[in-house]
């Protein structure tokens, strides 16, 4: 004579295991909503990265003399822009330096961090008067070159740290690193315009 079937209940889940299972139900329904608030807040305020430029420059004075000594001067246009309709943005540690055949001849720069207002831009205007410069036998070919061609060229390189508030998106830093060429006409020292703007790091 067969035995009868006995049942017994499955063992009960232990209380830990629920509320890990609720936890993680939780957080994942918080990093959903956190997702789609930012998404939504990037699509509101669409950030823009602030960048520096040159907007203009000028070459008033560039020859050297029997003895080799290159003098120039030169003025140089910054503009710090800031297109951010809904966020100020803070600039330091800002500096450039200028080359001349690969020799640095002067370091643009501020010495303490300033702001750009939402949607607006800070002008910097920069006048440099060089050191006599001595040059070799090659740079002196370099500049006798330039003057023929009625064309100057320098390198700038440098950037700024840009700091600046994205809603809830919070603060964002980067660097702006600039690194271009300016040219001159040296018969009357106008600048050749052409794209100069930092790009974010």
């Amino acid at each position: 004579m067969s035995k009868p079937l006995v049942s017994t209940p499955p063992p009960r889940t232990h209380f830990l295991w629920w509320l890990a299972a609720i936890l993680c139900t939780i957080l994942t329904v918080a990093i959903i909503i956190a997702g789609i608030v930012i998404f939504i807040g990037y699509m509101v305020i669409h950030p823009r990265v602030p960048v520096i430029s040159v907007v203009d420059a000028y070459l008033p004075h560039f020859n050297y003399d029997e003895a080799g000594v290159l003098v120039m001067q030169v003025n140089i246009l910054v503009r710090s822009k800031n297109d951010n309709r809904k966020a100020h943005a803070r600039f330091s540690n800002f500096n450039l330096e200028l080359f001349f055949d690969g020799n640095r001849i002067a370091v643009l720069s501020t010495a303490t961090p300033y702001e750009v207002k939402k949607n607006s831009s800070v002008d910097f205007n920069y006048e440099y008067t060089s050191d006599s410069i001595p040059l070799n036998p090659s740079q002196m070919n370099h500049v006798d070159e330039s003057l023929k061609k009625d064309q100057v060229s320098f390198e700038l390189k440098g950037g700024v740290r840009a700091q600046w508030k994205v809603g809830v998106l919070g603060s964002i830093k980067l660097l702006c690193h600039l690194n271009c060429r300016l040219q001159f006409h040296s018969s009357n020292g106008s600048y050749i315009p052409r794209r100069c703007s930092s790009r974010s790091k």
